[in-house]
């Protein structure tokens, strides 16, 4: 067995020393020539993934994969994947990779079932994963900076001072990631220029878009990025440069296990038919090419690569939730959901303030402001503490929270009424998951509602369902990016 594991890591150290960002930040180098030798450690397809009813994706926290943003999880690869999960019908679980060199390995060491991550397609690559259909293609760019009078050069004298041909870079250092695919691109170019670039290596986990701020901070002189992600940065930082084309175009793709041909085929059908919609070439353009948006985002404070914050309530919502023993990230995602944090949102319900109080409710917990947004959240509390106490013989914590959120989203009259059904059907009435959930989703059929057991009548069950399980997913994603 150590003679298997110790050849796999020998597998993926050699493959791994050429990886990079057009992969968004890739890998390429070479297998060995023992057929016999396999880099997946697991055997999990379609079906098993049906059967677990979730799918696990592989990616990178970066600015145009996936990150947070005023409390809304996005990215070009979260969006894709929200769409293939749901085409799957499954569950989206989303792993982050500490860094590049983790994501092979940890797909074949069933951490997950897809790379979901802007993967250059190359021949070595291909003893590694299967790849899927690619998304787009691209090109790598030297980023450099633009002299510092540039704004009062003509464009000539601009020209002159700046990078334009690859021949250049014979006395020009160029600093890139160690064992990245432009690390890798840059020795191949030494051979066809027949001449050695001075290359300076960036050691550790830092992304292509952090080593662009480098460029632009005067840390380094230079470096190469996918075009795409060059362009998108040029947007923020008019001083770069990104017209040097050093590679020829190149397939990015994601990527799956080479034992999950029905996945890959399934993913490959979903790619075919999006690709086909023009929500598809949207989502591309909303973060490779809007330049307001991405401006925008990139200067907020509630931008999850720019601080630890989630929105701009964090200070009230912190200070209330220790009072009912929540993690305060949980409670975000819990007033996210009822107002997307704005403290004026009213529904059509009536219910007001950012964690949506109705009057009677409000006055009850003694809010006389619910528009107020201290008075608000601590009101909320409350009321959630409140809700709680009815669920004292469910023994779980987390089922106990889930119940409350329900009694929370359609009163404790209506659970009730659910853990009832669900005790007479042969269901578990204090379990949440996969007992009273699907119960109180029945409450809204005439079957149901009129039971005998049933004492507050009819209710839209799918409203406290989806309430639930939004709250937690949203949570998942705040725990990748938010500091406790």
């Amino acid at each position: 067995m150590n003679i298997y594991r110790n050849a796999f890591f020998l597998i993926v150290l050699i493959i791994l020393s050429g990886c990079s960002m057009g992969d968004k930040e890739s890998s390429d180098g070479v297998l060995g020539n023992d057929p016999d030798i396999k880099p997946y450690k697991v055997s999990k397809d379609l079906e098993a993934i049906k059967e677990d009813g979730v799918l696990h994706a592989i990616t990178i926290y970066n600015s145009t994969s996936y990150f947070l943003y005023k409390g809304m999880p996005m990215g070009f690869e979260y969006e894709l994947l929200s769409r293939l999960a749901k085409n799957l019908g499954l569950k989206l679980k989303i792993t982050v990779a500490e860094d590049i060199d983790d994501l092979f390995e940890m797909l074949n060491n069933g951490k997950g079932d897809l790379i979901a991550y802007g993967l250059t397609i190359t021949e070595p690559r291909k003893n590694l994963v299967s790849f899927t259909e690619n998304h787009y293609v691209t090109h790598q760019a030297l980023v450099q900076r633009m002299p510092d009078n540039w704004r009062s050069l003509p464009g000539y004298k601009i020209d002159k001072q700046l990078i334009s041909n690859t021949l250049e870079l014979i006395d020009n250092t160029v600093w890139v990631r160690e064992n990245s695919s432009y690390a890798e691109r840059l020795k191949n170019l030494q051979d066809e220029i027949g001449a050695e670039i001075p290359i300076e290596h960036i050691e550790g986990n830092i992304p292509t878009d952090e080593i662009i701020r480098m460029v632009v901070d005067g840390e380094i002189e230079r470096t190469i990025a996918d075009y795409n992600i060059a362009s998108i940065n040029k947007t923020y930082y008019p001083i770069l440069n990104v017209d040097t084309r050093v590679s020829f175009s190149q397939r990015i793709a994601w990527a799956v296990r080479q034992n999950s041909p029905d996945l890959l085929k399934a993913i490959n059908k979903w790619i075919n038919k999006e690709k086909e919609l023009d929500d598809y070439y949207v989502i591309y353009n909303k973060y490779f090419k809007n330049t307001r948006s991405n401006r925008s985002r990139i200067k907020s404070d509630f931008y999850s690569k720019n601080s630890n914050k989630i929105s701009k309530y964090d200070d009230i919502i912190k200070e209330n939730a220790s009072k009912i023993g929540w993690d305060w990230r949980f409670l975000s995602s819990q007033v996210y959901q009822e107002s997307r944090f704005d403290p004026t949102a009213e529904s059509w319900a009536g219910a007001t303030g950012l964690i949506q109080l109705m009057p009677a409710t409000a006055k009850e917990v003694g809010v006389s402001n619910n528009y107020n947004p201290q008075e608000n959240i601590r009101g909320g509390v409350k009321y959630l503490d409140k809700m709680r106490d009815n669920f004292e013989t469910v023994e779980d914590s987390i089922q106990k929270v889930k119940f409350t959120l329900a009694a929370f989203n359609c009163g404790a009259g209506h659970v009730y009424d659910a853990m009832r059904l669900a005790e007479k059907n042969g269901k578990n009435p204090n379990i949440w998951d996969e007992n009273v959930e699907e119960y109180i989703l029945k409450l809204k059929d005439k079957k149901y509602y009129l039971d005998d057991v049933v004492r507050h009548g009819f209710v839209r069950g799918t409203e406290p369902y989806n309430y639930v399980r939004d709250i937690f997913l949203r949570y998942d994603h705040y725990k990748q990016f938010i500091e406790e």
